[in-house]
């Protein structure tokens, strides 16, 4: 199989990187430090959020790296006590001035809190914000099928993403047909499930044959699927473990022993239908 392209072209005609690197949980001391191994082993998208608290440590790596701004995918999303037209606004310019950019790639809503009944009025907040340029692409996270036909019923405006937990053992396939349907690209975060799993004899096997880890296995498969996936590490080795996986690719029947890992309790963050 020829390796996946590195990049995707979202439906605004923007390229994202395929394998980002996510920063959930970086403490905003060491940010600028592990974000700098992250640029010198190959990542060129870099995934944070108002809520991780790390904005400025990204960014001061951002402006400390030894790559053009220009060759840098930096996404951020608006936390929930942001929801609102007006309050996306504030939202988007407290990341960019944290940030020091004077604009992202890519800004999402960071889930829906459909309880709020403001997703509607946030969504349209955002588009305002990438007509302004200080967004070049805009998105969700954690939208399911009925809150993405709500958005797009009443704006006309396809998010370019859904960042979605997607992972083995949960592998949202409606959800990923309904992206499909509209033509959004999913974004697998918590792609490795936070490390659940990844010691299943399917995993162990596939690795064993290819030479490779579970973890490159499954970020592999993400890839093969065609997801984006920001699989999350703070080990140097590890981080450069995580984008060696273009080198190689699973076959037919690897693929589908994978798929028979979902499992209806796979999930291990938030119901987005209660969350927020």
């Amino acid at each position: 199989m020829p390796e996946p392209d590195r990049t995707v072209t979202l439906n605004d005609g923007r390229a994202m990187p395929r394998l980002g690197f996510g920063v959930y949980q970086v403490e905003e001391a060491r940010a600028p430090e592990i974000v700098g191994v992250a640029i010198r082993a190959g990542y060129r998208s870099i995934d944070t959020a108002a809520i991780y608290g790390n904005e400025a440590g990204i960014g001061r790596a951002i402006r400390d790296a030894e790559v053009a701004r220009a060759d840098l995918f930096v996404t951020t999303k608006l936390w929930n006590d942001h929801h609102g037209y007006d309050a996306a606004q504030a939202g988007l310019d407290e990341s960019l001035d944290r940030l020091g950019l004077d604009h992202v790639d890519l800004y999402l809503i960071h889930w829906p809190c459909p309880g709020q009944g403001r997703f509607v009025e946030t969504w349209k907040g955002l588009i305002a914000l990438r007509e302004s340029g200080k967004v070049r692409s805009i998105g969700v996270s954690n939208f399911t099928p009925a809150l993405l036909d709500r958005i797009v019923g009443e704006t006309g405006i396809v998010p370019a993403v859904n960042q979605i937990e997607l992972h083995p053992r949960f592998q949202q396939e409606a959800l990923r047909a309904a992206h499909t349907r509209h033509g959004i690209v999913t974004e697998s975060w918590s792609p490795l499930g936070r490390g659940h799993g990844l010691a299943d004899p399917i995993l162990a096997a596939i690795a064993k044959a290819h030479g490779r880890t579970p973890a490159q296995i499954v970020l592999r498969w993400h890839l093969q699927n065609g997801l984006v996936a920001i699989p999350k590490t703070a080990t140097p080795a590890r981080i450069a473990e995580n984008i060696a996986v273009f080198d190689f690719a699973l076959s037919d029947d690897e693929m589908a022993r994978i798929a028979t890992l979902d499992r209806p309790d796979g999930r291990t963050g938030p119901d987005p239908d209660r969350f927020g």
